[in-house]
């Protein structure tokens, strides 16, 4: 019997060994991952693989990362390297990537500081004591001849989508040129924060449309007119788009000033331009109940201080055109005093079709007249006439011809001190000039990395609503389960009096 039992148990064990070898040889050459997290944060996107694909080369990432973390940054290492895996797992071993910590040897410290890292200073809590740490968190990619660095990884949020850029940047050898003109000279442009999103992409320059040639873009972005648009420039951006090329402009139909609270129609022949295109610029203001906030100074008594109010030539956009992906996977979008746009349905020999972008909320409203910029109600009667459905606020033209004419009814959209100071509106604008630019990759992986999640808005009928069923129904479940443990005890009473009784 015993002879028998441990016959049974080799034959057991064997099997299992010989399944455990069969089982890795099939797993080393028919490679599978599972990520079992809800938004599958361990795994790449799409557009990730499709961008490591084209990795045809050796492409080596040299990570220095300090041992000794902060608590607050061990998951970032944790989650660095599983990310890197994956990357190194779909490019066919064309990505490998090493981990160094600089402090344990004075040359990889030396070569840290030469491939660009540098050490950063964080404060950490360490036995009750604050104390100052420098500390490594950085990488460099190399490829070829070529080289992108990310000075400093201190959190998770964006990651693979700053992998995923770096790499694309470097196996890009023909980089679309992105040009920026100002129709209005008078207003003094910042534009820094697109203009250094866009360089790490694009060979992008700043064109003066008097002077500078254009053909040989890709993509043209056009900040407003508030004057009127000269014959030159004119014909400049109409020759653009019938080569078949792509042009996003920013204007709005009336120039606004929060500063002075007035605002006048824009007195240009712009509008004729766009309405060529079936883009119909009214010369309105769009108001939204859903919008964002303004300081307004109160005195109290001999003092002076700041309320917040809410300010509806701001809208808050969150309705978005899902089948249009510059836009489908957008939070929300900011524009500051936009007009409305009224879209020409109709086709022609120029226009293929005409589609809106985004939408104010339906609780919007129209300001055509007796422009009073106020955001006290009392004050402004417009701001009480609301209720009415979205307006459209961007839209885009697709042309016979391949070339697309992308309008936000927002002159200072681009500008760092109004549109660009807004995150999300960065990432709109980076969208659009990949959409346009033909470059799909990256619209998804930076949509992939929007974190900003907010709860839909309530009416406040419904808001009340909710209110009160909150402070009722736990009591009510109380005093139900109040009288079924009367009841119940009552009828256990009553079985215990009849068998004693």
């Amino acid at each position: 019997m015993l002879t028998k039992n441990k016959k049974s148990f080799f034959i057991f064990t064997s099997i299992l060994v010989v399944g455990l070898i069969l089982l890795n040889l099939i797993a080393r050459d028919n490679f599978k991952r599972f990520d079992l997290t809800d938004t599958k944060m361990y795994s790449l996107s799409s557009s990730s693989k499709h961008i490591v694909s084209k990795v045809d080369d050796l492409l080596t990432m040299k990570v220095y990362f300090s041992d000794n973390l902060p608590n607050q940054l061990g998951n970032t290492r944790r989650f660095l390297q599983d990310i890197l895996e994956e990357f190194s797992a779909y490019s066919k071993d064309n990505i490998r990537f090493f981990f160094h910590n600089p402090e344990s040897d004075k040359e990889l410290e030396a070569q840290a500081r030469k491939d660009g890292i540098q050490p950063v200073q964080m404060q950490v809590i360490e036995n009750d004591k604050v104390e100052i740490k420098k500390i490594y968190v950085g990488m460099v990619l190399l490829y070829e001849d070529k080289t992108e660095i990310i000075p400093v990884i201190q959190t998770t949020a964006g990651l693979e989508y700053l992998i995923s850029t770096k790499i694309k940047s470097l196996i890009d050898i023909d980089k679309k040129t992105v040009g920026l003109a100002h129709l209005n000279s008078d207003y003094d442009w910042k534009t820094e924060n697109l203009a250094t999103q866009l360089s790490q992409h694009y060979d992008f320059r700043t064109i003066d449309l008097s002077s500078n040639d254009i053909l040989g873009l890709d993509v043209l972005l056009v900040s407003g007119a508030n004057d009127t648009l000269d014959s030159l420039s004119r014909s400049k951006l109409e020759s653009f788009l019938s080569m078949g090329n792509s042009i996003l402009m920013t204007q709005s139909g009336v120039i606004s000033n929060i500063q002075t609270q007035q605002a006048s129609i824009v007195p240009s022949d712009v509008f004729d331009f766009l309405g060529k295109y079936n883009l119909n610029l009214q010369k309105n203001l769009v108001l939204d109940g859903t919008c964002s906030n303004v300081q307004v100074q109160e005195r109290r008594g001999i003092f002076v201080m700041n309320r917040p109010m809410q300010y509806p030539f701001f809208p808050i956009v969150r309705s978005f055109n899902q089948n249009e992906i510059v836009v489908s996977e957008l939070e929300q979008v900011l524009p500051f005093f936009p007009s409305e746009i009224k879209i020409d349905t109709s086709l022609n020999d120029i226009v293929a079709g005409t589609v809106p972008l985004f939408l104010s909320s339906d609780n919007s409203g129209i300001m055509e007249s007796n422009w009073m910029l106020s955001p006290d109600p009392q004050q402004n009667p417009f701001i009480q006439m609301l209720g009415q459905k979205g307006k459209i606020l961007a839209a885009i033209t697709k042309l016979t011809n391949g070339g697309e004419l992308m309008l936000i009814s927002d002159t200072k959209f681009m500008s760092d001190d109004a549109g660009m100071s807004v995150k999300d509106n960065l990432t709109f604008m980076l969208n659009a000039v990949d959409y346009l630019a033909g470059d799909k990759d990256l619209i998804a992986l930076r949509s992939r990395e929007i974190t900003n999640r907010p709860l839909n808005e309530l009416e406040d009928s419904t808001r009340k609503g909710w209110k009160w069923l909150n402070m009722i129904l736990p009591s009510l479940l109380i005093i139900i389960f109040g009288f079924y443990r009367m009841r119940k005890d009552r009828n256990r009473a009553e079985v215990l009096r009849e068998i004693y009784d």
